[in-house]
């Protein structure tokens, strides 16, 4: 299954076709539900958060991953593919979870997150991805107004993000809160205008809340300002693997 979803993906074929005509995850309710609980501590998910992740073995399963992700999990500067490296496994587990359960809508990751077999594999691509360093290079805002957005972001940032993303956008792995550090702009600013306007169904109703009243340009400017994060440690070298 994971090879040929790799070979598929390689060639451009469509993912959910090629996923053997697999139906699509069930949908279950999300944010829009009054008895969604955001992080719930049941199933699969669960079950993976309490295994030990083997790195190596994780390479092995990130194959499937790579295809769209990138070897160096860098992702896509255009934002049709996040950054993974570097991200906490918890929430990368937590989404993939999410995905393969029907709480999160992704219909093209679909296929190739239930590639992964079991909790463990679950676990052990986790642990792979977080074991990344965290690509310098990667999609940031680029208007002629960059100075200006991201000084607007960054006061907007340090009044309602900083609490639950940190200083440097390095998030909380025990809460759940993923690192934004050196992700792209253009995937932020999708993600947070989806949360806003309610359709992102896993996302945190404690964020929701908070950026429900932002404004298009408001959205701009806090995207901009958090793709200019990162995490000293965690970012990779100019040149080889090294983190600095």
């Amino acid at each position: 299954m994971k090879k040929t979803l790799l070979t598929a993906a390689l060639l451009g074929i469509g993912a959910v076709s090629v996923a053997f005509a697999q139906a699509p995850a069930p949908k279950k309710a999300g944010i829009e539900s009054s008895g969604y609980t955001w992080n719930a501590q049941e199933g699969e998910k669960i079950q993976a958060l309490k295994l030990k992740g083997d790195k190596v073995n994780g390479e092995e399963a990130y194959e499937v991953c790579s295809a769209c992700h990138l070897a160096s999990g860098a992702g896509r500067p255009d934002g049709t593919f996040p950054q993974l490296a570097g991200q906490h496994s918890t929430v990368l587990i937590k989404q993939m979870a999410d995905i393969r359960a029907g709480l999160r809508d992704n219909p093209t990751m679909y296929p190739f997150a239930i590639a992964l077999t079991d909790p463990q594999e679950l676990a052990d691509a986790s642990a792979y991805i977080q074991s990344l360093c965290i690509p310098a290079d990667h999609g940031t805002y680029e208007g002629v107004d960059a100075a200006v957005q991201i000084a607007k972001g960054k006061t907007l940032y340090e009044k309602q993000c900083l609490e639950c993303h940190g200083k440097n956008g390095e998030g909380d792995r025990d809460k759940f809160y993923p690192v934004i550090a050196g992700q792209h702009y253009k995937y932020l600013l999708r993600q947070m205008t989806e949360i806003r306007d309610g359709k992102r169904r896993n996302a945190n109703p404690d964020m929701v809340k908070v950026i429900k009243p932002y404004t298009d340009d408001m959205l701009v400017a806090i995207s901009a300002y958090q793709a200019s994060l990162k995490m000293p440690g965690a970012m990779c070298a100019a040149k080889g693997g090294k983190k600095k």
